[in-house]
């Protein structure tokens, strides 16, 4: 602390916040992909190279960040926008930090301007406090806003999506900005108030530009993820009307901030149809017309996910619970929890415009993400979430080091308080290791190679799986490999925009069936425009899917003509969905041969040999890294992998291959060593190989 007095820079909260953003960078940087992801990760990073349209709502922010952050040379592609989310990430840490202490800092003068007058003269005619005690006073502030930084830094879900191309940790850091700059806004208004209540002439300089910077950083912010940006609007209200009450909503500042709001949204949305305009190789929705644009940017697809009922509710909050169990900490030791609620009983008695601000963040995210039921990225949905309690977190943390500053004496005591300041960030830290060191994380960019090992020259590959189709558009249009190979998305073909991409991507295999296509578009099409009347219309619907359907046959005839035509697993293994009707269709026409991640069509049914057992599966179940249940590696791909492998065994064996199909249920319990299906097929091989043996040995040499 001797330093620090020396040193009176120490104590102002900008400098420990560039600290947290430092010692944040630094273990991203470590944990950083070294190459593509799962999920959205390769169609992101297509987008912002190309600087093209991703899917809705455009993210166009996000876009243009990465991008630039696409053409410093170093490292791959992939690497330099995943950087971009570790520096995005590593920013909101720090910004959080500055958050946790203005909300102190406001505390503080709300507190002072509230005791009694007499009290307030009698510390003004007191003798200057001692360093000591301002001492006492600043390093639980400090110390419980850089815990909030770190804690923030090493929680599950910000981590997970720092180290890839994704777009929450620039969510994230919007968000925090904008929570700065009103709080910092709110405590200008405060301290000029107070100022001219003490007849003081030097009142604080006028803070409305903050305000409206705010608003533009939200305008600019509804441009990134805009759904959790606008359900922090509650909570931005209460920090508005506790500063200046009623009247701000009927001024003109409430008009100017709204204006502001509203041209950086236009500014930033205006990215779509400019990127559209230019034809790139992924222009997802082709949002060029003002119906195209409203569509991409209300997700109008994706309403389908949201269902506000009770029942949807129920079945969510297990989950829900599960997310805040291993957000900072294993499932076992809620201990962020219980600060977070002393934290909020902390600003019920103190600051109730903080327990507001923070309830109303966590109120309107989880009512919203409670009834919106969908998939692999429903941790970042929660962001906001995690955001108020890493706050509060830090606010109970304060709570406990006040506490212990009271009765501890200089000097060791000082060192106590860092050492419980740090105890909630070691533990975040230490839990989401294993699950969020992605130094090794080879599962996409093997999980296509594998797919890609498999496919003869000019081959067609059908896929339902985002798994394969995503990372699989930055392996050939980055990486530049396998270009040969035509790669198409069945979900993605009941998108007209689609058929625009693969006329670039694979001209001569759209040329083939172009007949076939052309119907089904202009019915496509026709569905786009009012896709409610084929709703109600089973006549409609039926036509729709009988002219897919037949696009998606004559795909695959007019192909294997002249070429090797493959489809994943789930294509041929399927017994229910929407595309069953096509899965039976290429059961009942073709032999499915599997080889490797996919299955080759053949149009009779005799032996063809399944090529080499050579999958690389780095990371995938060696222990390096760890994944939960509802991990989209557990859900999707290792699922794929112990599939495929079974299903070659039993491909091998039903033709009496069995030494090599004990091969492949070896591997597949290599990946799991109870896989049930996997220790059937290994189990009859060996006895169909004893059997031979005893037959070999009762016949006469």
């Amino acid at each position: 602390m001797r330093f620090i007095r020396q040193h009176s820079f120490l104590s102002k909260p900008p400098v420990w916040a560039a600290l947290v953003f430092v010692l944040s960078l630094l273990l991203y940087i470590w944990t950083l992909a070294p190459t593509v992801t799962l999920v959205d990760s390769g169609e992101l990073i297509i987008a912002a190279r190309s600087l093209g349209v991703a899917h809705p709502p455009g993210f166009p922010l996000y876009l243009m960040l990465a991008h630039l952050a696409s053409l410093v040379p170093i490292g791959s592609v992939a690497q330099r926008v995943n950087f971009a989310s570790s520096l995005f990430a590593a920013l909101a840490c720090g910004m959080l930090t500055l958050v946790v202490a203005e909300l102190l800092h406001i505390s503080e003068i709300l507190r002072a301007s509230t005791r009694p007058r007499k009290k307030r003269k009698d510390r003004r005619s007191s003798p200057r406090p001692t360093v000591g005690i301002i001492e006492s006073r600043q390093l639980p502030i400090l110390a419980a806003a850089v815990t909030g930084g770190l804690l923030f830094a090493c929680s599950r879900t910000l981590w997970s999506y720092a180290t890839i191309a994704e777009v929450y940790t620039l969510n994230s850091l919007l968000i925090l900005m904008i929570f700065l700059l009103l709080l910092r806004w709110r405590r200008r208004v405060i301290e000029a108030r107070t100022l001219a209540s003490r007849g003081t002439l030097a009142a604080a300089a006028n803070a409305d530009h903050l305000l409206l910077l705010g608003a533009i950083v939200f305008g600019l912010a509804l441009g990134v993820h805009h759904v959790t940006v606008a359900l922090t609007l509650p909570a931005l209200a209460v920090i508005v009307y506790q500063t200046e009450r009623a009247s701000f909503f009927v001024g003109k500042k409430f008009l100017y901030c709204a204006l502001f709001s509203l041209v950086a949204l236009v500014v930033v949305y205006s990215y779509l149809p400019l990127a559209a305009a230019r034809d790139p190789i992924l222009n997802w929705g082709n949002p060029r017309s003002i119906s195209a644009i409203w569509s991409h940017i209300s997700g109008w697809q994706y309403r389908v996910f949201l269902s506000f009922s009770p029942a949807n509710i129920g079945s969510q909050l297990p989950q829900l619970v599960r997310f805040l169990l291993r957000e900072f900490a294993a499932p076992w030791l809620p201990l962020t929890l219980c600060f977070a609620g002393v934290g909020f009983v902390t600003a019920l008695k103190r600051d109730r415009t903080t327990l507001f601000f923070l309830l109303l963040i966590v109120i309107a995210d989880i009512g919203y993400v409670l009834n919106y039921d969908i998939a692999e990225d429903k941790d970042a949905y929660y962001l906001p979430t995690f955001i108020a309690i890493a706050i509060a977190a830090a606010l109970g943390v304060l709570r406990v080091l006040q506490f212990l500053s009271e009765r501890l004496r200089r000097g060791s005591g000082y060192i106590t308080l860092v050492l419980v300041a740090l105890v909630l960030p070691a533990i975040a830290l230490a839990s989401n290791w294993p699950y969020n060191n992605r130094r090794h994380y080879f599962i996409a960019h093997d999980y296509v190679d594998n797919i890609l090992g498999s496919i003869e020259p000019n081959g067609l590959v059908l896929t339902l799986d985002w798994q394969v189709a995503s990372p699989m558009l930055y392996v050939q249009q980055i990486e530049r490999r396998r270009s040969d190979v035509q790669v198409v998305d069945l979900n993605l073909l009941r998108r007209s925009w689609y058929f625009d991409y693969l006329k670039r991507a694979c001209p001569e295999l759209m040329a083939r069936s172009t007949d076939k296509i052309d119907i089904y578009v202009a019915e496509l099409k026709q569905w786009e425009h009012d896709p409610e009347a084929y709703a109600k219309s089973t006549v409609l619907t039926q036509r729709i899917a009988s002219k897919f359907e037949a696009a998606c046959e004559a795909l695959v005839t007019r192909q294997l003509a002249i070429a090797p035509v493959h489809v994943t697993s789930e294509l041929i293994l399927q017994t229910e969905g929407g595309d069953v009707n096509f899965t039976n269709w290429l059961n009942r026409n073709f032999q499915a041969v599997p080889r490797g991640l996919v299955f080759q069509l053949f149009p009779d049914s005799t032996f063809h040999d399944p090529g080499p057992l050579g999958l690389r599966t780095r990371g995938l179940a060696d222990g390096t890294i760890r994944f939960e249940p509802d991990d989209v590696v557990s859900q999707k791909v290792l699922p794929v992998y112990k599939s495929m492998l079974v299903n070659r065994g039993r491909y091998l064996a039903h033709f009496g291959q069995h030494e090599r199909a004990i091969e492949a249920f070896a591997q597949a319990l290599a990946l799991d060593a109870k896989f049930d299906l996997a220790l059937e097929g290994m189990q009859q091989s060996k006895d169909q190989l004893n059997q031979i043996d005893e037959r070999d040995a009762r016949r006469p040499r």
